[in-house]
């Protein structure tokens, strides 16, 4: 196996760079895609990437403009603008993430399989409907499946975690808004992460195209979800997850919600958030669904 330092630009310029993993010949790859505050090496990945080498699937990790805390990013204009886990837009990952799919078909991969962690899971789904809204043909016929780790309802799990406190936060975010004060921080209680003004609203209030794992509402219809036409993947851990139900409820529930055909479902017993500890036996829940597929 062969290790790359890959650079590309997102579709609207901004610069992006990640390590490729490289077998002889194959023509099937992994695009993986991290959550908050992280960047494209850990210990998941590596699990993860050596079974898909042992099924002859390349692997893509990539730093997207949300990785780390606080980071600086220019798209084509050359203009710099704060970025990393603090200030990115969910909405644009889109561009980052169809950067990374044209990076792979440039280089003849015929099949990609995207895989994401978190807010990484978030980022797949909005993208893959954004891809079908746009009738990008080309780049769906080419992912032939979809696997989602520990996704969760951020903006259920935010007012959650902040309680009886969430109403004054977000008015204190509505009021720095109005003095242009989005880039600012918040009140440091507000979020698990350091976070501005501009993304603590993107969660609390302006999350109407991103709020499709509406896990608390019995009869949403997940079509987020349901539009997905290839094998779905779906895991999340059982121990400090960010989750309300019991991992075991929420399996059964939506597998009476999600109608693929090509649907492998689940949880890792012991498993956190991160699946700390938990990496090997979740890579190879991975590579059997691989297997399957391929």
């Amino acid at each position: 196996m062969k290790i790359e330092i890959i650079h590309f630009k997102a579709t609207d310029g901004v610069k992006n760079k990640g390590l490729l993993y490289k077998g002889e010949n194959n023509n099937k790859i992994i695009i993986s895609i991290h959550g908050m505050a992280t960047t494209c090496i850990k210990e998941r990945d590596e699990q993860i990437l050596k079974k898909a080498q042992e099924i002859n699937i390349d692997y893509l990790a990539f730093n997207n403009r949300g990785s780390e805390i606080v980071k600086y990013i220019s798209k084509s204009e050359g203009k710099r603008e704060l970025a990393g886990t603090a200030y990115e837009d969910v909405e644009e990952s889109y561009s980052d993430i169809v950067g990374a799919i044209n990076f792979c078909i440039s280089k003849k991969y015929e099949e990609i399989y995207l895989l994401g962690h978190s807010l990484g899971s978030t980022k797949i789904v909005y993208t893959y409907n954004k891809l079908i809204e746009n009738k990008e043909e080309e780049i769906l016929n080419k992912i032939k499946g979809i696997i989602l780790l520990s996704l969760i309802d951020i903006p259920k799990t935010l007012q959650i975690y902040l309680n009886n406190n969430f109403a004054n936060m977000l008015t204190y975010a509505k009021n720095m808004e109005k003095e242009h004060m989005e880039n600012i921080l918040m009140p440091e209680k507000s979020f698990i992460h350091p976070i501005s003004i501009k993304t603590f609203l993107k969660y609390a209030r302006d999350y109407k195209n991103i709020n499709f794992a509406r896990y608390s509402e019995e009869n949403y219809d997940f079509k987020e979800l349901n539009a997905i036409k290839v094998p779905l993947f779906m895991r999340w851990g059982n121990i400090n997850e960010m989750i309300i139900q019991k991992p075991e409820n929420l399996c059964e529930f939506l597998k009476s919600k999600i109608n693929s055909k090509n649907l492998d479902i689940g949880y890792i017993e012991g498993a956190n958030h991160s699946y700390l500890g938990k990496e090997e036996l979740l890579a190879e829940e991975i590579q059997n669904f691989l297997k399957k597929k391929v």
